[in-house]
């Protein structure tokens, strides 16, 4: 059964900083493009940042550009983001998706999903 598991949200100050994990159980990560996805409330999920199969190719939305960095470990099956100065916009569920095929920031291309990890960015 093919899993993903987020980890690593939680509540945070402006200006701070999380890591989220994005662990595969079930199948071999490095066969796959992943994504990374966040929904606020009352909002369409939006795609923050995505990470070929291979490592060597990486996008972002602009609204993280510059702040958020996403990174494989193809060994230890898990898919990271790094984020750092962090603002209560960034406030949301944050989902990590794969796809064996596609690429990109939209959630439609992409088949498995994890559960979600909160992150709340308040003073």
């Amino acid at each position: 059964q093919l899993q993903l598991v987020e980890s690593g949200g939680g509540l945070v100050q402006p200006g701070g900083s999380l890591r989220l994990s994005c662990a595969a159980s079930g199948f071999t990560l490095d066969y796959y493009n992943i994504g990374w996805f966040r929904q606020a409330p009352g909002k369409e999920r939006e795609g923050v940042s995505y990470i070929s199969k291979s490592g060597e190719s990486t996008n972002y939305a602009g609204s993280v550009k510059g702040r958020f960095t996403i990174s494989r470990d193809n060994a230890k099956n898990t898919v990271y983001l790094q984020m750092n100065s962090l603002k209560p916009e960034d406030t949301a569920v944050y989902y990590c998706a794969a796809d064996i095929e596609h690429t990109g920031l939209s959630p439609l291309w992409y088949d498995y999903w994890g559960q979600g990890t909160q992150v709340t960015v308040s003073s």
